[in-house]
């Protein structure tokens, strides 16, 4: 789904509505329904009843609902409620106590997401070097392992 022209600055995706497709907005977009596709937008506020599946590019995001893929987000809010499957990469972040995230963390990876207002392509696409690993499973010791 591309951007539409129009005069609103906030775009709302019922709980009623379900999209299988990328979506882009020009602006902010809150989502409490249900899209399987990537997420394109300027901030994004997802509601409790909410399911994405696929990858979220923003500038800032509030999560509470269920995400299953990559988000790229400069500044993230995970809210309690929140089941995220997937890895986050972020410049900033905020995690409420009860919030489940199953993916690996990358700090100040968000930097190099596609804004929303870009073209897709290939090229365009960050290419993001995983994070350390910190393993916890060797002795007493704890040995960081360059990916």
């Amino acid at each position: 789904m591309k951007p539409v022209a129009s005069s609103s600055t906030f775009s709302v995706l019922g709980a009623d509505v379900a999209i299988k497709g990328n979506v882009e907005a020009s602006a902010d977009l809150h989502v409490d329904g249900t899209v399987e596709g990537d997420i394109a937008c300027t901030s994004l506020v997802q509601g409790e009843s909410s399911r994405v599946e696929g990858t979220i590019n923003a500038d800032a995001a509030r999560l509470s609902g269920t995400i299953k893929g990559t988000i790229n987000v400069r500044e993230l809010v995970i809210l309690k409620s929140a089941r995220i499957d997937g890895d986050v990469h972020y410049e900033t972040l905020t995690i409420e106590q009860g919030a489940t995230v199953n993916g690996r963390f990358a700090p100040d990876a968000a930097k190099g997401a596609k804004p929303a207002n870009a073209a897709p392509t290939a090229a365009a696409a960050p290419k993001l070097q995983a994070p350390p690993v910190l393993d916890l499973n060797k002795g007493d010791e704890e040995r960081v392992l360059a990916s």
